[in-house]
């Protein structure tokens, strides 16, 4: 069983790494996003109470994402391994995660963090295009996500649209944030000894092969 914590910066391809994961090896992909959104939909008590907070811009506590997180982690798809994405957040968060993991019986065995400079991250981010009819994801910079015609999506003939936030000097706030918010997180799981940075300056195949290395 192979259970690993995702981290990274923005516009560091996370999304394609965990793709590429749950392909090869069957894991489940968690992502907390997700999780919630999917309580919404299902129209359950706990959806209700987050679709009026997530009306109204507030921040979703730790406690409801625990639950969520918790009643995922019951399932029976996760029996090769699963993929945490887009959590734990904060040192409490990776703390809370911690309990509830062992109260379920399972660890985790490794922590990923993308690690890329600032530079490459804002290319690759004003690189970015989005199908608006499929959601399917393209880089007009990445030959491996490039579309095969010019700002068009490969499945629907639809012309692709960049995201407004992605600009360069909104970007790097963004970034750089994320970086010294993510500092104490990448500090608790070293001292755990389960961290494991990963070089994801080349391509997303020369990425994946350093993640294969580590996670074997």
């Amino acid at each position: 069983m192979k259970n690993i914590i995702f981290i990274a910066p923005p516009a560091a391809g996370k999304g394609t790494q965990s793709e590429l994961l749950v392909k090869k090896y069957g894991l489940a992909h968690i992502s907390t996003g997700d999780l919630l959104r999917s309580e919404v939909k299902e129209q359950t008590d706990l959806g209700r109470s987050i679709e009026t907070l997530m009306s109204t811009g507030a921040l979703i506590s730790t406690d409801i994402v625990t639950v969520l997180l918790k009643k995922r982690l019951n399932k029976d798809d996760i029996e090769k391994g699963f993929i945490l994405d887009g959590y734990p957040r904060t040192l409490e968060q990776a703390e809370i995660l911690s309990n509830l993991l062992m109260e379920l019986n399972y660890r985790i065995n490794n922590v990923i963090y993308l690690d890329m400079d600032v530079s490459v991250a804002t290319h690759r981010a004003l690189g970015r295009m989005t199908c608006p009819s499929c959601g399917r994801g393209y880089n007009k910079y990445e030959s491996a996500t490039k579309p095969k015609v010019d700002n068009i999506c490969d499945d629907c003939g639809v012309e692709l649209v960049g995201r407004s936030d992605d600009n360069e000097e909104s970007f790097k706030v963004r970034f750089n944030t994320y970086e010294n918010e993510v500092k104490p997180i990448l500090n608790y799981y070293k001292e755990k000894g389960i961290l494991n940075i990963i070089d994801n300056s080349g391509t997303p195949e020369e990425t994946f092969a350093r993640i294969e290395s580590v996670i074997e």
